[in-house]
């Protein structure tokens, strides 16, 4: 009787610890707060072209999503808000994801993800190509409640 009650006492022990250690790892994920302005710039339809481009690299990237370009100028933080080796940090991390997820069309959406981005950690692109690059990065994510790396999208 007591081998029993010691299997039993073990596998409630166990058990515990197995309910504790799933709800633990379970959605510690925080929410991204969507402002009302923001809902409003996410739900335009009509398309926005905005150009990226360096002359000093020759480097051009071209978006076409609706409400980035009304994103950018009114919601984003302004220019000279980070530095130029923050928004290249953040960039090269956001990156290396995003390219990952490209070649993964099976298990991340390919209509999200549809071209890789050649970016160099190596060059310097200049503060405007980093700083536009970047800040697409968070519209992305905060549009398409997506995560490009460990960071909250905050704005």
């Amino acid at each position: 009787m007591k081998k029993k009650q010691i299997y039993k006492l073990t596998f409630s022990i166990l058990s515990c610890i197995y309910v504790f250690f799933i709800s633990s790892c379970g959605s510690s994920k925080e929410a991204v707060s969507i402002s009302s302005a923001e809902k409003t710039v996410f739900e335009q339809v009509k398309g926005d072209t905005i150009t990226i481009a360096s002359d000093k690299t020759e480097y051009e990237i071209i978006i076409i999503e609706p409400g980035f370009n009304t994103w950018l100028n009114s919601i984003a933080k302004p220019e000279g808000y980070y530095s130029q080796e923050f928004l290249e940090n953040r960039n090269y991390l956001m990156v290396v994801e995003w390219n990952q997820r490209v070649l993964q069309p099976m298990r991340y959406n390919p209509n999200l993800y549809e071209l890789q981005i050649d970016y160099n950690q190596n060059i310097d692109y200049g503060y405007e190509v980093n700083y536009k690059l970047y800040n697409y990065f968070i519209y992305f994510q905060r549009k398409y409640n997506q995560r490009l790396g460990p960071f909250l999208p905050r704005i």
